[in-house]
């Protein structure tokens, strides 16, 4: 956004400090074409085939086009890509994609990508940095964003910071379920922000399980480890991919790429093997095994050390020697804020980019190593139309006072709250209804009931109680905010699989069996309503020139 124009000065709230935002943990790489072998026609297709054909194909066009040169401009700012003998960039198979394309750094891609980011963004002094702000509300007025409200969590201290546009880059919502990959910060606090001015939210039925996270904590085990030749065996030590469906054009699934089938489809085998009696169980419910054992130590320390060191920690297992336990977690949400393929949202103003946002590339299903790309790209693009907005609306409207005010007696009036619920209580409750309604497999009943369900912690969430009355790092207040913005995206995410009767993708209807082109080839828009309901309206999948087929994925011959 600043080398588009070097007059501008731009503001970064962030509730965390940046090096601490979630893109830190993602460990398995960013794709784009580099090799001679590879095309982007084939990263194209590729893209659209795994969306199950839900995602736009100009954004998709797009993505692809420019994503060379925004790893290329990655690597200029810094970041150690790792090399092939004869130093050109490394690449690794990921899954659902047909070609080596997968840009690496052993398996902790996204924590240089956003050390790179961060060091580069501090040369530039116009940057404000706000770090450890919670936004909690966008500034409106005269049909455009103006900037938000934020509370300073080190004092309390509530503060308008108005801006003449205003990016999302929040991440997802993955602790709306209770097993995650996602970091305590990963809330929908931006999808929330954002259905809240009116902005509606696309496509917030399509939820990725990834298919291997630890059990307790949820934490990922990269694809990276089963890329690297790691395979998933049930309790008898058997490979039980090669019994599946994995959308492959074979027979059978080849045996030395059945675990990079696409992550919905790995999901739904293991909850087959549940119910076939299969898999293990534990203390936090059943699991399978990831073996990479064989790999050897020398392969796991060079390719894979953080699946070692996470195990080590967490599980106390070392997976030289011993199986790792996973089972399938919430990881992403495919749906987001609705923006156009420049990142704008509906609303004058506002833009955003990564998980926050749907463009839409990832439609039903998004492939392995595309959504760190996706953050270079559409981040970019965000920031080149935001900074034009900004040039071509100067100053400030009035009303953003009376705004303002609103909000300090709204939070205070929460801080002194003495309701009779406890936030643990409607947190737990909630988990439980999005895990049983709207897991891998859902139905009208179990989806109604969830709805049900949601709507009564909503009420109850408006008589929760404040324990804690201090100014100063009030997590508790911060944790009532956040589960006001996860009631909000759970709404959206139930209402929106409710009215979508097919199976596509993440989104598997035991009653609706079947992908339905006719009906429901179209993005789902979910609007806020006056009572805190979600009505969902649809708008066409945009076709260039790739009209829907099979769903197939494997090894380019």
């Amino acid at each position: 956004m600043f080398e588009s124009d070097p007059t501008l000065t731009i503001a970064v709230v962030s509730k965390v400090y940046p090096m601490r935002s979630h893109t830190v943990s993602a460990e398995g790489g960013a794709a784009a074409v580099i090799k001679p072998n590879d095309s982007l026609e084939d990263h194209i297709y590729d893209t659209i085939s795994g969306a199950d054909w839900m995602c736009d194909q100009d954004a998709v066009e797009a993505f692809v086009n420019e994503a060379p040169k925004e790893m290329l401009q990655l690597e200029h700012w810094g970041c150690p890509w790792n090399r092939e003998e004869d130093g050109t960039v490394a690449v690794r198979p990921f899954g659902g994609m047909k070609i080596q394309r997968t840009w690496y750094a052993a398996d902790k891609t996204g924590f240089h990508m956003l050390h790179t980011l961060f060091q580069t963004s501090l040369k530039y002094d116009p940057i404000e940095r706000f770090d450890e702000w919670f936004v909690t509300r966008l500034l409106v007025e005269d049909g455009r964003c103006q900037g938000v409200v934020a509370v300073e969590l080190a004092t309390g201290r509530i503060q308008p910071i108005l801006g003449r546009s205003v990016i999302l880059s929040t991440g997802g919502c993955g602790k709306i379920f209770p097993f995650t990959t996602n970091a305590n910060i990963k809330n929908g606090d931006g999808m929330a922000l954002a259905y809240r001015a009116g902005v509606p939210l696309k496509d917030m039925e399509f939820i990725q399980y990834h298919p291997t996270g630890l059990p307790f904590t949820g934490i990922l085990i990269t694809e990276a480890s089963r890329a690297e030749g790691g395979i998933l065996v049930n309790k008898d030590g058997y490979r039980y991919l090669q019994d599946y469906d994995l959308g492959t054009p074979h027979p059978k699934p080849v045996l030395r790429s059945m675990e990079l089938g696409p992550r919905d489809r790995l999901s739904q085998a293991f909850v087959k093997e549940q119910e076939k009696g299969r898999t293990l169980e534990g203390e936090y419910g059943h699991y399978v095994h990831l073996d990479v054992r064989h790999l050897g130590e020398k392969i796991i320390d060079s390719r894979i050390p953080f699946v070692r060191e996470l195990c080590l920690k967490y599980e106390n297992i070392d997976p030289v020697k011993e199986m790792i336990p996973v089972r399938p977690v919430i990881h992403y949400v495919m749906g987001g804020v609705h923006t156009d393929i420049d990142s704008a949202t509906p609303l004058g103003g506002l833009f955003a980019a990564g998980e926050v946002a749907c463009v839409s590339i990832n439609g039903a299903n998004r492939l392995g190593s595309n959504s760190l790309t996706e953050l270079l790209v559409f981040g970019a693009r965000a920031g080149r139309s935001a900074a034009e907005f900004a040039k071509a609306h100067q100053g400030f409207t009035n009303g953003i006072e009376s705004q303002v005010l609103d909000e300090e007696n709204r939070l205070n009036t929460l801080l002194n709250s003495d309701g009779t619920e406890k936030v643990a209580d409607i947190r737990s409750e909630m988990h439980e209804t999005m895990e049983s309604g709207a897991g891998i497999y859902r139905s009208r009943d179990t989806l109604e009931q969830s709805s049900q369900k949601i709507r009564e912690l909503q009420e109850r969430y408006s008589r929760v109680k404040v324990e804690d009355r201090s100014m100063t790092f009030n997590t508790e207040l911060t944790s009532i905010l956040e589960l006001g913005y996860m009631l909000d995206v759970a709404e959206t995410i139930i209402q929106s699989a409710l009215q979508r009767e097919e199976s596509r993708g993440s989104h598997q209807r035991t009653d609706f069996p079947e992908r339905d082109d006719d009906q429901f080839l179209s993005h789902s828009l979910a609007y806020r309503e006056d009572d805190g309901s979600s009505r969902v309206d649809y708008l066409p999948v945009k076709i260039t020139k790739w009209p829907p087929g099979e769903r197939v994925y494997g090894e380019k011959k």
